[in-house]
């Protein structure tokens, strides 16, 4: 959406032919991302496993801290 100088809703801009490609950057950079983690899957399998095995440890310690946090809370 977007807004004018006085906040009110302003009308859609009508579209225009340039001739160029519409790149949405969005898609490109998820694919590039899955891409890039299919190499390192790939080229390095040991190395990923232990990426994958030290997010899931930080994850868990995380949600861990969050309980006793929550629980302490609660429980005074």
């Amino acid at each position: 959406m977007r807004y004018n100088v006085t906040g009110e809703l302003a009308e859609p801009m009508p579209e225009q032919e340039t001739g160029l490609i519409v790149v949405d950057v969005k898609k490109i950079a998820s694919i590039a991302g899955i891409a890039l983690v299919l190499f390192f899957v790939i080229a390095q399998p040991g190395q990923a496993a232990h990426l994958v095995s030290n997010i899931v440890d930080f994850l868990r310690s995380s949600a861990e801290a969050v309980i006793t946090f929550v629980s302490n809370v609660f429980n005074g």
